[in-house]
């Protein structure tokens, strides 16, 4: 179990970075065009990067706490709030009429319950 949660927080945190990174150095113009990236051009570039930075922080927050055994707490607290981002991330993929990424964001979000709750329960760091 701790593999299959350790595989999974990898995943999540691999995808966040990409996230974070794209939508930190990319001009917003640029994703608005990119297959569903229309929702940024309806919101302020500052908005977008600040949404990268947070899924930057995302991706370390995952993996560091619990490698450096520094407040390894933070992994599911992380996980947590990734499941808060990505509900925010299907509705917003579901007012653009985008099912297929409503589904790849639920896929995201069932990932990071799993971490949450193995992280909370069985395989704590806390101990």
């Amino acid at each position: 179990m701790n593999l299959a949660l350790w595989i999974c927080a990898g995943l999540l945190a691999t995808v966040a970075l990409m996230g974070g990174i794209t939508k930190t150095f990319v001009p917003r113009e640029k994703l608005a065009t990119a297959p569903g990236g229309a929702w940024t051009g309806e919101i302020s570039a500052g908005f977008v990067k600040t949404l990268g930075a947070l899924e930057i922080l995302a991706a370390a927050g995952l993996i560091l706490p619990a490698v450096l055994d520094i407040a390894p707490v933070m992994v599911p607290v992380t996980a947590i709030c990734w499941i808060a981002l990505m509900v925010g991330a299907m509705i917003t993929h579901f007012r653009h009429g985008e099912p297929m990424l409503v589904a790849v964001n639920l896929a995201y979000l069932a990932l990071a319950v799993f971490v949450a709750w193995g992280r909370l329960g069985p395989e704590t760091f806390i101990g």
